[in-house]
């Protein structure tokens, strides 16, 4: 139902430039959509640039009780920002103005629209690092990244985007202005409230300023690309270097249909014939890392790798983790349909759930590719079909629900890194008990008494199932 004249009047009165709300429909059309499955159109856009603006248009729409939906670039994979109830989507992506490090505090102090990578290339100029790099980092913003705590190849060593947060600045579902945490490394006053935004997928409240943590950045990083005719072996390959006690900063994994349709994109001399290919990278002091190389290039070998490369060069190096971010647009050439799911499980669980999605691909007969970030366990299985084929996304659904179970059965997650959102809430239940999700839908009550914010997302209702277009 559209938004009445006057609800609208209120809103350009907020904001003061009419070209920052929009409510044509060919601009709204453009929203419906973010990177996974599903449509939903909002009656009204808003472009922040401020949190005066954001603070006065969730009070308003909390007084009206009119949904709203926060948005950064829309790069997320569990429908977190499609606007499911229409209403007024919230968008930051404009909203990049403050960009600061500060040296001696080892902090980045951002703006909601601020794109991640960014952030990381500006501490570099500094000699530190913002660690998290999820694989959208080139145009995902730092607020869209909080709000499902992204993860990345990174993640292994040095963690997911919660353990940068050290404080926010947010807008509450009934329009306060608040701040967590702060500038300090150790802040143990009160409820950590800023470990409960984080990964509250916008369901919380609205991210306007966020305090980063950042790191000293290595001093050097070696590369290595284990290949192996055996996907289970190369699952016992990682658990192995593991519990070497090196811990490298990037293992990441591609099975032989994800080699294969690479080298069908852009040739990039990979094995084609392999049933697995691992890239290892190693950080730090280059005295250190080598020694480390030398030793995960034996333990490689001796855990029955075909062939072990090291990169000798930089270009090497770049050139080795080219091939990984090749992934994903490879297979997405192969059908018009790509479902990419993020379950996750124990380190030591890998070789298991390699066999488990072996044997899901054969039982339904689907064609799955493997890869990911097989070091912290958080693989992607990735389905490719055609959602125009009815049958055949009977099968997907049911695969991708014996994953979700497979990877449960484990001792694992739903999701490493994208959420729930729309795309994975009926299958909460899974996961969680009664009293569990019960405790999580207090807490949103309390927050957000009416309702407001995010309507939709995480909590599953009656009826609900896969979301796939």
């Amino acid at each position: 139902m559209p938004l009445q004249p006057d609800i609208v009047d209120q809103i350009v009165r907020i904001i003061g430039e009419e070209r920052r709300v929009l409510i044509k429909k060919t601009d709204l059309l453009s929203y419906g959509y973010d990177a996974s499955f599903g449509f939903f159109v909002p009656d009204l856009v808003c472009q922040v640039k401020c949190v005066e603006e954001v603070s006065e248009i969730v009070k308003l729409a909390n007084r009206e009780k009119i949904p709203i939906t926060p948005r950064g670039n829309a790069s997320g994979l569990s429908g977190g920002a499609l606007p499911i109830e229409g209403g007024i989507v919230i968008d930051v992506s404009l909203w990049n103005d403050v960009l600061e490090i500060h040296r001696d505090d080892m902090i980045a102090i951002v703006s909601p629209g601020v794109i991640t990578a960014d952030i990381d290339r500006a501490a570099q100029k500094v000699g530190l690092m913002y660690p998290p790099d999820p694989s959208s980092s080139n145009v995902s913003t730092i607020a869209g990244n909080i709000a499902e705590n992204s993860g990345g190849p990174r993640g292994l060593k040095y963690g997911v985007t919660k353990d940068y947060v050290l404080g926010l600045q947010v807008v509450t579902p009934e329009g306060h202005i608040i701040r967590t945490g702060g500038r300090t490394i150790k802040n143990v006053t009160g409820y950590d409230l800023t470990k409960l935004i984080v990964g509250s997928e916008g369901t919380l409240g609205i991210i306007t300023e966020a305090i980063l943590r950042l790191i000293p950045r290595p001093q050097a990083t070696i590369s290595l690309m284990a290949v192996f005719d055996d996907i289970v072996q190369a699952g016992y390959a990682i658990t192995n270097v593991l519990t070497s006690g090196i811990l490298p900063s990037k293992i990441e994994f591609m099975d032989q249909a994800s080699i294969r349709a690479v080298e069908s994109y852009k040739p990039m001399g990979l094995p084609i014939n392999a049933e697995a290919v691992l890239f290892i990278e190693l950080d730090g002091h280059p005295l250190a890392i080598r020694d480390e190389a030398d030793y995960v290039y034996k333990l490689m070998q001796k855990t029955g790798a075909l062939r072990v490369q090291k990169a000798e060069t930089s270009d090497q190096e770049e050139k080795m983790w080219k091939v990984r971010k090749l992934v994903s647009p490879a297979v997405a050439r192969h059908k018009p349909t790509k479902i990419s799911e993020d379950a996750t499980v124990p380190r030591s669980q890998i070789p298991s759930f390699l066999k488990r999605l072996r044997e899901i691909k054969d039982k339904f007969d689907i064609d799955l590719v493997v890869f990911g970030h097989a070091g912290d366990g958080n693989l992607h299985p990735n389905i490719l079909c055609d959602q125009r084929n009815k049958e055949e996304m009977k099968k997907v659904e049911k695969a991708v629900a014996a994953i979700f179970e497979a990877a449960l059965d484990l001792g694992g997650t739903l999701s490493g890194e994208h959420g729930i959102g729309l795309m994975k809430k009926s299958f909460m239940p899974m996961e969680f008990d009664q009293f569990s999700l019960e405790m999580m839908k207090r807490i949103k009550q309390a927050w957000d008494p009416n309702n407001i914010m995010n309507p939709g997302k995480i909590f599953p209702k009656p009826g609900d199932r896969l979301v796939l277009r």
